[in-house]
């Protein structure tokens, strides 16, 4: 039955010629994405709640420049055109190391901006675009950041700080340690 169908749909190829070129295309098929994979995109997303009116906070973090002044892993960060798009802001970090990122969007009156790296730097992403904004919640403000990225090592077999267990644990790391220095600063 299989020869005879397959003798309709190939014309004049046997059933049995074409059989193994079957097989063939369906094995490199299924094998070619095994060997194909790559990095997948990681995302992080923290927020923290802060005791304060949204307009206290957003205040606090809404210069793109003022990074320097409430994480506390960053030791410099000031950026070339201010809140404009497509500023550049160099982060110099206290352990060493720095990161530059661009400001890709800046709403005033929607608390938020977003900004983007190429090249993580000092940390083991590229590709990493960020997001920060402040909501209010009855009075009190709540700050989410969150970000999306390739891990540092773009090939298959990354070494372990690089991959992608590296990239999220980094990226997770600034997140919380901001977040709640901001709290701790905002809150005293």
């Amino acid at each position: 039955m299989l020869q005879r169908v397959l003798g309709r749909w190939f014309g004049r190829w046997t059933a049995p010629a074409v059989a193994p070129v079957l097989a063939l295309s369906l094995m490199a098929s299924l094998a070619g994405p095994a060997q194909a994979h790559g990095p997948t995109r990681q995302k992080v997303i923290e927020r923290v709640t802060i005791d304060a009116p949204a307009d206290v906070v957003w205040a606090r973090i809404k210069d793109f420049s003022s990074l320097k002044d409430w994480h506390p892993a960053v030791a410099e960060s000031p950026a070339d055109n201010g809140n404009s798009e497509g500023s550049v802001r160099t982060l110099k970090l206290k352990g060493g190391g720095e990161v530059i990122e661009s400001l890709e969007s800046y709403n005033d009156a929607q608390k938020k901006y977003s900004y983007r790296a190429k090249d993580g730097g000092a940390l083991p992403v590229t590709n990493y675009t960020s997001t920060i904004s402040v909501t209010d919640d009855g009075g009190k403000a709540v700050v989410e950041w969150r970000g999306a990225f390739y891990r540092g090592f773009p090939n298959n077999d990354p070494p372990p700080d690089r991959n992608d267990e590296a990239a999220v644990k980094a990226i997770t790391g600034v997140y919380t340690s901001g977040l709640a220095n901001l709290k701790k600063l905002v809150e005293k």
